[in-house]
């Protein structure tokens, strides 16, 4: 009887590198279980052979399920979007994982770090760090691999990088942009995951993983400006603090503020690495920057279809690469007693003569503002009153997303110098039904944000006041007839 090939677990395989880890480790034909806290997230195109499931390292009990069998086991979680206690929670996790890896029979443990710097205070890097100490407290072997800057869709900071020379045709800029750091190709860092279980001599050891150049954030601005065929005027000035810059890049760019705060924390000073042993054990042809940012836009039009929501997927930029991956967003949400399938029918049924539930006159001058600019603002109607199916057209809006009783995507058709979605989910709260509307809007450039801010308060007003409405309808039955949907395409 064939011996079955080991089993490789990405936990965290919902996350970025675990996102691109699963198929990359498929391709090299190894059996892979992919966990995230939500298996939901893990319904990807291709993935159809991967084994997924559901777990939380803050809940031990549900780690012996998935962690059976397992022969390596990458570990790629972390808690910065958390708030002030990340730190913390990552230390936790990290111990209930080890434990459980030992009790499991784990051969390996491979963690992705962070290169540190000589001296570095940043709690993201620290917290990183001492991570990496607690899985190595527990029994089996880890392997640390510690990368700076990825370069790669989705990565922090690249897409600090993007939308700051699609924004900014000149910025005024803290001293850290002339810190100099080796990025290193998302392929090239996959490469090295996928590869350094296979040497025994790895196990206990860390690695720092790194790109054949050492340059400066301002560098890696300007080359990809020269990539995309813009350029961008820098000026670096003393007086603007860490913790300045942080809130300045979430006003200016779309990457979560706490997410922009740890990136900008480790980059105080240079960041140097010692990639020798790393590349001595695991050779391959490194890409340097500029044809990593190449490989990263290519990559990126390659996989411009998504099969659910996946924030920065060029589907939901309406193909453009110049709009920004992570979107700035706004919701409301609202409860009722009705059960799912009752809350769908009226979410199903919206727009056309339905129109929006509430504030519709917010609405129609919305419409009115894009018609006068040429747009189909007032192209009123839907296929069919009470049925949906992807690619079917909502007024302006056309379905690209449709989970029965579930989920609703909608990307906005008017004129506006970005893409936005508009996405309705529906999650059983006790006996009844808790109904969101989310608003993500991917924005282009300066003109983009400066789009969105005026806006986005009135997208938290009417948000609410929509949810509001479907609940009190779907509790009255106003759309009782049973309404279709197709969920192919």
């Amino acid at each position: 009887m064939a011996r079955r090939r080991p089993l490789n677990l990405v936990f965290g395989a919902s996350g970025y590198i675990g996102g691109h880890l699963v198929p990359y480790l498929l391709a090299a034909g190894k059996r892979v279980r992919a966990v995230a806290r939500d298996a939901a997230s893990l319904e990807r195109p291709g993935w159809e052979t991967v084994e997924r499931m559901s777990a939380d390292a803050l809940e031990p009990d549900t780690l012996d399920a998935v962690l059976k069998g397992v022969d390596t086991a990458y570990y790629l979680v972390h808690s910065m979007a958390a708030g002030a206690d990340f730190g913390q929670l990552d230390l936790e996790c990290a111990d209930n994982f080890a434990a459980a890896a030992a009790r499991a029979g784990v051969r390996r443990i491979v963690y992705l770090g962070g290169l540190i710097p000589e001296g570095a205070r940043s709690e993201h890097l620290v917290s990183r760090k001492e991570t990496g100490d607690r899985l190595r407290h527990g029994a089996v072997p880890v392997t640390e691999i510690r990368a700076g800057i990825i370069v790669g869709p989705g990565s922090a900071a690249f897409e600090v990088i993007r939308d700051l020379v699609g924004a900014l045709p000149a910025m005024v800029t803290p001293r850290w942009v002339r810190a100099r750091m080796p990025p290193i190709a998302l392929d090239n860092l996959l490469e090295y995951l996928a590869r350094i279980p296979e040497h025994e001599e790895s196990a206990g050891r860390i690695y720092d993983a790194a790109g054949p150049e050492m340059l400066s954030y301002e560098e890696l601005m300007r080359i990809y400006g020269e990539v995309v065929g813009r350029k961008t005027r820098i000026v670096p000035v003393p007086v603007l603090s860490p913790m300045l810059s942080s809130y300045w890049l979430g006003l200016v760019t779309t990457v979560p503020t706490p997410v922009a705060r740890a990136l900008i924390g480790g980059l105080a000073h240079d960041i140097p690495a010692d990639p020798e042993p790393l590349r001595a054990l695991v050779p391959q042809r490194l890409l340097d920057y500029r044809a990593a940012v190449s490989a990263a836009l290519e990559a990126e039009r390659r996989q411009a279809v998504a099969a659910r929501w996946t924030e920065g997927a060029l589907m939901y930029r309406n193909y453009r690469q110049d709009y920004a991956f992570y979107a700035k967003r706004s919701s409301g949400s609202a409860s009722t007693t009705a059960a799912p399938g009752e809350a769908w029918q009226v979410i199903a049924a919206i727009g056309g003569k339905n129109r929006y539930y509430a504030l519709d006159f917010l609405w129609t001058l919305r419409e009115l503002a894009d018609w006068f600019i040429g747009g189909p603002g007032f192209n009123r109607g839907r296929r069919h009153e009470r049925e949906l199916r992807v690619g079917d057209t909502v007024d302006s809006w056309r379905v690209i997303g449709l989970e029965l009783e579930r989920r609703l995507t909608l990307l906005f058709g008017m004129k506006a110098p970005g893409a936005g979605i508009l996405e309705f989910e529906l999650e059983p709260e006790g006996e009844g039904t808790r109904i969101t509307a989310t608003a993500y809007w991917h924005p282009k450039g300066a003109w983009g944000l400066l789009y969105w801010y005026p806006l986005a308060p009135f997208h938290g007003l009417i948000f609410s006041r929509m949810t509001e409405a479907i609940a009190r309808r779907a509790e009255s039955g106003a759309d009782t007839p049973r309404l279709a949907a197709a969920e192919k395409g």
